[in-house]
């Protein structure tokens, strides 16, 4: 019994397994359409998490830029690093998913 990365989620399995025990699929009935369409999924699937991390990161950018100029906070109290620390890390977070998505369309090319 040799272990195998499983043709669709690459994780390991036995050689003499039927299905993957993490992603479910059927190793006996696999041909290179069904596992062509499962990549896609699942290409589909990790860019939707991508985009949604980024609209979160865009949210927390924008709630921390209208707090700080609405409210008019003064430096020095808690509310001025609460809405310039949430503007810093949802900028920093929005930057490294969209690298995170022209990485994932390059990779599907």
């Amino acid at each position: 019994m040799a272990v195998i990365n499983c043709p669709s989620c690459r994780k390991k399995i036995s050689d003499k397994a039927k299905s993957c025990s993490h992603c479910q699929i059927d190793l006996v009935n696999l041909d290179e359409e069904k596992l062509a369409a499962n990549r896609q999924v699942e290409r589909i699937n990790k860019s939707q998490r991508i985009m949604t991390w980024s609209f979160i990161a865009m949210l927390m950018f924008c709630g921390g830029f209208l707090v700080y100029y609405w409210k008019n906070v003064q430096p020095g109290t808690w509310q001025y690093y609460l809405s310039v620390g949430s503007t810093v890390i949802g900028f920093f977070i929005y930057i490294a998913t969209r690298v995170q998505l022209i990485l994932l369309k390059r990779e599907s090319k």
